[in-house]
């Protein structure tokens, strides 16, 4: 009895010790699996952070890795337009030809660094095609004084309503196809029209530019709908242009599948322009971000955030209670 009672002793001592060494060993290979499908998981956002940092905005043959163009004009202060230049990081900076003047070109050049901003310059204020046509010609000058050699870039603005200042959609398809014909990359602000932005897009034009609201109105983004059907069908950047007021919107324009977005009175207007500058950056990086991620699905009833499957169910007796 002695002897068997030692026997069996013997055996639950060496059953325990396996039974903890396979404790261990599921312990540790657990660990290991988890620590795998982490570095998997960081791999995978490296890999998206690496693809979103390559996603360049093309136009007219040049790359550029901002999405948000600056207007220069209404500051309070050149010193002010400059830091919002800075502070916003865009690569494009619109300039009004007509306001040009020799001190104002010395001005420019001083204040930003044209080494590292692309100037575009504008035609607003021309009412007329053939005026555009004349103060493009004039800005493709400016862009070569600022040492610009092989800029050819124009945002094309006809706009004839002193009033309300919408666009011309005939002058700005007839000074389109002179400009384009003459080697220009035309940028053509518009209304939100899907097939005026399809015979723009078919004549040669680098872009289409619609406009949210009303230029200066901060009022928004007026025509969702259409600037949806805008995106949708352009084979060419959309730079949703004018009537913004927060950034907010901006990050609105790219969710919806906008390239890119161009505010001036938004920034210019603000009591901190350097900082709303700063803003609009980040909204437009996180539009992007938002718009490749691709979002959910809208669902017209509620969906419980939380799984419903194991959770305990009601008695008949509480049912009746």
């Amino acid at each position: 009895l002695v002897f068997l009672h030692k026997y069996n002793t013997n055996i639950m001592v060496r059953f325990i010790l396996v039974v903890t060494f396979l404790n261990a060993v599921s312990t540790i290979s657990l660990s290991v699996t988890t620590q795998n499908t982490a570095t998997t998981a960081q791999t995978s956002v490296r890999s998206n952070i690496l693809e979103t940092q390559d996603d360049m905005l093309e136009i007219g043959g040049k790359r550029f890795s901002s999405r948000l163009f600056l207007g220069t004009g209404k500051y309070r202060s050149v010193e002010e337009m400059a830091a919002s230049v800075v502070a916003s990081e865009s690569e494009i900076v619109t300039v009004a030809v007509r306001r040009i003047e020799s001190s104002v070109t010395g001005m420019l050049s001083d204040s930003i660094d044209w080494n590292k901003v692309w100037l575009l310059p504008n035609t607003a204020g021309c009412t007329t095609a053939q005026d555009a046509v004349r103060v493009a010609r004039l800005g493709r000058e400016l862009a070569r004084t600022l040492g610009q050699e092989d800029n050819n870039m124009v945002k094309l603005e006809v706009i004839a309503d002193s009033l309300h200042l919408l666009p011309d959609p005939i002058g700005t398809i007839a000074a389109a196809e002179q400009l384009v014909k003459e080697g220009f990359d035309v940028l053509p602000y518009c209304s939100p029209d899907a097939m005026l932005c399809k015979h723009l897009e078919d004549i040669g034009c680098a872009t289409v530019m619609p406009l949210g609201s009303p230029i200066g109105s901060g009022q928004g983004i007026d025509a969702t709908a259409a600037i949806k059907i805008i995106c949708e069908q352009a084979t060419v950047p959309v730079v949703v242009d004018a009537g913004l007021r927060t950034p907010s919107e901006a990050a609105r324009c790219l969710e919806m599948g906008a390239d890119a977005v161009l505010v001036n009175s938004a920034v210019a207007y603000a009591q901190d322009p350097a900082a709303m500058a700063s803003a609009f950056k980040l909204a437009v990086q996180a539009g992007r971000l938002a718009y490749q991620a691709r979002p959910m699905p809208m669902s017209d009833r509620a969906i419980a955030s939380s799984p419903l499957a194991g959770l305990p169910k009601s008695s008949s007796s509480e049912k009746k209670n």
